[in-house]
This record gives structure tokens, sequence and C-alpha cells, in this order.
């Protein structure tokens, strides 16, 4: 294999601790077809990486030469910097056991991306003094849809300051905005308010979940926020969400415009692209007996992540993901793929004079594209919008300091 870049597969295990005990775990041999040549890559104790083709490979990802060649660059063009991501795209397809391939997701995208070049090294977090954040958690308890909830919610700046109600992706929680929490630009004018909806993070599901198959709907979605909105008696807050918080902006501003000051739509479309991926959704990897249902969900997101953005961003907001309840993640994307979809006339009614719309998304979003933000921005008259370079799906999380580059402008036309 000189001169492939799947010679370096070999040595991936060296030095990474967490990547060779996964690979004892997962004992598999998986074929690669680049073109007209097979390749077995056998993973155990070691990766070893042989020409032709095993018969006992448990799948095979079969993409071009050029494809590969894509995704083994340094930043790779959009659409190539996972293997999730390609095959969402059509550059990649698999052929085999789909239920193992899917078992093995996260661990595959973390092997495979050692066929890059070594990264540049990047600055070691500074250990200082240790320090408090400025930032508060606290409880609300209210009785909502006929049962009582306990929903966590963080919050910081001062309390006559703008309140700024933020949502968090589908599966995690609000510890994506964990930065903007503790920038002092904007809490020095912004009341920043960021909850765990019910079943997620630190909020506790309702009593009688364990009876319960968690689906989130429209209704459901934009009536916890009317309900925590209201409870804490905010006026005239402004909504920031970002993929399923990004199309419930759009529902709270179509609905409740003359209550908001201004709505934020992070990676927000009338829908979301489903990719050709979604044999892994119809074999329900996602929440299954024989597969980790959260570091599949880590796995199927992780192509949504920009490549340029920092490692250790990168891996929290992935670990986030990982700890997400069973189930919650697939109740999510009924709301995202089918229940919150907003085609066929239905934003017809969202007036952007009454509730401004600011739209920000990522150029590697391969979900919600920067194509369908910018039709959605026509469709709707949007008060402005912009392409994040260098972001993906989750940009207050996988990159927070270039996020605020794009989003300080927007909060100071908003104030």
């Amino acid at each position: 294999m000189p001169g492939t870049p799947f010679e370096r597969l070999s040595s991936a295990l060296a030095g990474n601790a967490a990547l060779a005990r996964r690979a004892k775990l997962a004992a598999l041999t998986v074929g690669v077809k680049d073109g007209a040549r097979t390749l077995a890559v056998r993973i155990g104790e070691t990766v070893a990486v042989t020409e032709g083709a095993d018969a006992g490979a448990a799948f095979t990802l079969i993409a071009t030469p050029e494809t590969w060649a894509a995704f083994a660059q340094a930043i790779p063009p959009v659409g190539y910097q996972s293997l999730v991501g390609m095959q969402r795209m059509g550059h990649l397809r698999i052929e085999g056991d789909m239920v193992a391939y899917g078992r093995n997701l996260i661990f595959l995208e973390q092997l495979f991306a050692t066929v890059r070049p070594d990264a540049v090294a990047e600055t070691p977090v500074a250990v200082g003094t240790p320090t408090i954040e400025p930032v508060i958690g606290r409880y609300l308890r209210l009785d909502f849809k006929g049962k009582p909830h306990r929903i966590y919610f963080e919050e910081a700046g001062p309390a006559d300051g703008i309140p700024l109600v933020c949502l968090h992706t589908a599966g995690a929680d609000g510890r994506q905005y964990r930065a903007l929490l503790n920038d002092a630009e904007v809490t020095k004018r912004f009341r920043v308010l960021v909850f765990d909806l019910p079943w997620h993070g630190k909020s506790s599901p309702p009593p009688g979940f364990e009876t319960e198959a968690y689906r989130l709907t429209t209704d459901l979605y934009v009536d916890t926020v009317m309900a925590f909105c209201r409870a804490l008696k905010l006026d005239r807050p402004v909504v920031m969400g970002c993929s399923i918080g990004g199309r419930a902006v759009l529902h709270l501003a179509l609905r409740h415009g003359d209550y908001f000051r201004a709505a934020i739509g992070l990676q927000s479309a009338t829908h979301a692209d489903p990719g050709a991926d979604t044999r892994l959704r119809d074999l329900g990897v996602l929440f299954r007996p024989d597969v980790h249902g959260q570091e599949a969900a880590a796995g199927s997101i992780a192509c949504l992540i920009s490549p340029t953005s920092p490692n250790a961003e990168r891996w929290e907001t992935l670990w986030h993901y990982m700890q997400g309840g069973p189930g919650i993640f697939l109740g999510d994307l009924h709301y995202y793929f089918t229940d919150g979809d907003l085609r066929n006339g239905l934003l017809d009614g969202l007036d952007t004079k009454k509730c401004p719309l600011h739209l920000l998304t990522g150029e590697y979003d391969l979900s919600a594209t920067p194509e369908f933000t910018a039709e959605l921005a026509k469709l709707v008259n949007a008060t402005s919008f912009q392409v994040m370079e260098g972001l993906g799906h989750f940009p207050m999380s996988e990159s927070p300091a270039q996020f605020r580059r794009y989003l300080l402008p927007v909060l100071e036309k908003i104030r």
C-alpha cells in the first residue's frame, strides 16, 4: 500500500490508549474499496492493512480514489469531513452488516481520521488558579401538560439585562452554551438563560416516563419554551436556538412573534436533509439493545462538525451526545424530520418586522445546509443571514471563539 493514505491506519493505535482499548473490543475486519483496489483492515490488538478482499469482513466501505483523497486531506472539503458525512452525501457506500457499522460508528470515525496528515498542534488550554464561573444553576418546578416537571436551567448576566433564552440541539443539553454563559461581553447587557428540555441533561422526565415512548412534537416544544419564559416572567426575551432549536425559533416567531424581541436561528431551515445514511435510522441503531445508542448518536452527528473546530471542543460536543438518555435523540428527530417540517406554505404568517429573525449557518453543516437556510431567508425576508466559515452544525459548542465573531454583531443589532 505504499503511497496510499490507508498505510497510516497501521500506526493509528500508537499513543492513543482509548482508541487501542476500543479496537480490542471491536475485533472486526473492515473492507475498503478504493476504486478497483480492495483492502482488508483487520482490527484488534493491532490494526493491520493488507491488499485484497477478506471474506470475513463485516462490511465494506466503497468510494472512488478521488473521494478517499478528499477525505484524507488535512482540511477536507465540505461533505468529505467524515465517513458518515460522505455516506450522507452519496460519496461513500456501505455494503454488509449495517448494524456492525452503526455499532462502531464513533470508533471508525476516529480510526479513519488518522489517514490525514498530523494536525498542527493546538495551543494547550492554560491551567490557572481555581476560578468559580459566574454561572448560576437552578431548578424550576412547574406543572405542565398535566404533570409536575423539574427543569434545570443556568443563567448569567444582570437580572435587568435583555433576556436571551438559548435552546440546545437534539439529544443534547444546555452545556452546549457553556462559553456563551461565560462571555463577559455578552453577559454585560444580556441575561443569558439556558434550560435543558425535559428528558434532557439535568432536567427530569415527568412522572410515569417509564411507560412512555418519548417523542418531541411541535406543540410540545413550543409550549415548553413558552411555559419556561412565562414562569420566569421574562419581558420581551430574545430566543436563540440551534438545530431543532433553530427550527423551534421559527415556530415561536410564527405563533408568538409579538412576545419575543427577536429570534436568532442557528442552523435553521424549513426542513432537514435526511441524507443518504437513512439506513442507519431505519435499522434503529440509535435505540436497540445490541447497540450503545448514545455512542451511535455521537457517531452519526460527528459528520456535522467542521474539521477546523478545536479538538477539545469537538470532543466535548460529542461527549454530550454520548451521555443522552436512551431513545431521546431518536425522539427529538421525530420533530426535526417530520412533525416540525415547515414547507408547503406553513411559514406564510411569519412577520419578521414584528419579530426580527437573524439566521446564522455553518458552512460544514450537511443537514440544515447553507443552501437550505438561504432559501428560508428569502422565503421569510429574514432580517439578516450569514454563512459562518469554519463552523458546522453546533457553532456555539464546537468552536465558541469562531462563533462569537458572528454572534456579537447580531446581538448588538438587537440591543
